[in-house]
């Protein structure tokens, strides 16, 4: 068997049609064009690439970006006060601070202090603990465009043993609370694994849907995995001149129903979610 590839480009292509449809909308009939504010700190190569494709993402459905581009050597208390501008900015619905951050820099204190209404990243411990809750403002971006790749791939979730691998706030821990809740793509049983994990390989084994995100290069392997499992690698590791996953992808493949690629797979989705959210977000500001 080889596995069917879950294209998250493609699907990523459809939604952001669709939400150009929704922003185009909601601009005739309030006027207001949803804007999305990044801070970029550092010259992290990595982080430049994501935040310039961010921006042409907006770019391409109609939303305004801003991206506020600061030296390694910014404070934190210059970042606090970026920030504290951004969230009384009217014509800025949501903000994103672009991580990693300089080490210097305290990125919990950072993102607690966006907003809540403009925390499209949905960090903020609000925003986290509404969507625990089962009654999100906003859904974390990775997490929720896994969720969306699950759906659109024909995954049975309800009542499937989830398997996530890694415990991370962005990926690990929050898609984990999101597909056990009561809902539609969700009702999973969900083990979260991690390096402290014992029998890893025996947990891993026994899923039918693995979420890898230990941020380990082609860290699962053949012999790990069920016949029939689907496979969601939000890892990407740069090996030599290859972006690679956590998930050994040939090998996998052989034994998978379903896989996604990296890249084209779970990095689409997650700038189609943002987008999402902060669309989301600008609803929020015009309700208000």
């Amino acid at each position: 068997m080889t596995a069917r590839l879950i294209d998250g480009k493609a699907i990523a292509a459809r939604i952001r049609e669709q939400l150009a449809g929704e922003v185009a909308e909601f601009h005739q009939s309030t006027q207001i064009v949803p804007k999305l504010a990044a801070v970029l700190v550092g010259a992290d190569p990595a982080s430049q690439v994501y935040v310039r494709n961010k921006e042409q993402a907006c770019a391409k459905i109609g939303m305004a970006s801003d991206v506020h581009r600061l030296p390694e050597s910014t404070t934190q208390a210059e970042l606090l006060d970026l920030v504290g501008q951004l969230n009384a900015d009217p014509l800025v619905h949501g903000i994103l601070v672009q991580l990693p951050l300089p080490k210097h820099i305290h990125e919990t204190t950072i993102l607690d202090s966006v907003t809540p209404l403009k925390d499209v990243d949905c960090f903020h411990p609000e925003n986290v603990g509404l969507m625990v809750q089962g009654r999100p403002r906003f859904l974390p971006c990775t997490p929720h465009g896994v969720q969306v790749l699950l759906a659109e791939s024909g995954a049975e979730v309800d009542g499937a043993h989830v398997v996530v691998l890694g415990r991370s706030e962005i990926v690990g821990k929050p898609v984990a609370m999101m597909l056990v809740q009561k809902g539609e793509t969700a009702n999973a049983t969900v083990t979260i694994c991690h390096s402290r994990t014992k029998n890893l390989a025996e947990i891993v084994r026994s899923a039918d849907i693995l979420i890898a995100a230990i941020g380990k290069a082609e860290f699962v392997t053949p012999d790990m995995l069920k016949p029939g499992v689907v496979v969601i690698d939000v890892g990407i590791n740069r090996v030599n001149d290859r972006l690679v996953g956590d998930v050994q992808f040939e090998g996998v493949r052989e034994i998978a129903s379903a896989i996604t690629p990296v890249p084209g797979g779970v990095g689409p989705m997650t700038i189609a979610m943002l987008l999402k959210n902060t669309l989301t977000a600008a609803r929020i500001a015009a309700a208000n």
